[in-house]
């Protein structure tokens, strides 16, 4: 892989291999899991920050945690219609800021990205240039994600991610 790869690993590499953030393999975000969306939106947005001499450090860790949330909303959008299914576009920054604070230290564009991610639903805009950029990534990759994959679709950042972290399990 080449040295932007390698510099968003090393960034990346302490949520990754964290075990709580490794159960988001289980729950689903459209055609993908929440761990292979969080990791394309932390990636693409950091390729853009690096070109923008923006602040990449924080973009890679608020967007691996911006959909920290830790439950299957399409699961459980079935069984609670009226509580979380409903609300879940507007609710799930903050539960994932809740979880991600919990397990990890933010720092405050971290924190702005993971609460802002949803915006315009979240009522405050970002505050940070960061937090913008985040915010628009996660859009156009839902967006893609939603309307144009198909389920079993790789993408090679994601192989290469699976790859290392099978190889430290090992």
């Amino acid at each position: 892989m080449n040295r932007d790869f390698e510099t968003f690993f090393n960034i990346a590499t302490p949520i990754l291999f964290h075990p709580v953030f490794r159960m988001q393999t289980q729950y689903s975000h459209h055609t993908r899991s929440l761990f292979d969306h969080s990791v394309l939106v932390a990636y693409s947005a950091f390729k853009v920050g690096k070109r923008l001499s923006m602040n990449v450090e924080s973009i890679v860790r608020g967007a691996l945690l911006h959909d920290f949330f830790l439950y299957d909303w399409h699961i459980e959008g079935k069984k609670y219609p009226k509580k979380l299914f409903k609300k879940h576009g507007f609710t799930h920054a903050r539960k994932s800021y809740e979880n991600a604070s919990f397990f990890f230290p933010l720092d405050p564009v971290e924190k702005d990205i993971i609460l802002k991610h949803m915006f315009p639903l979240n009522i405050r805009p970002p505050l940070y240039l960061e937090s913008w950029l985040v915010n628009i990534v996660d859009n156009l990759i839902t967006f893609r994600e939603y309307f144009f994959q198909r389920n079993g679709q790789t993408h090679p950042i994601l192989e290469e991610v699976h790859k290392r972290i099978k190889k430290q399990a090992s």
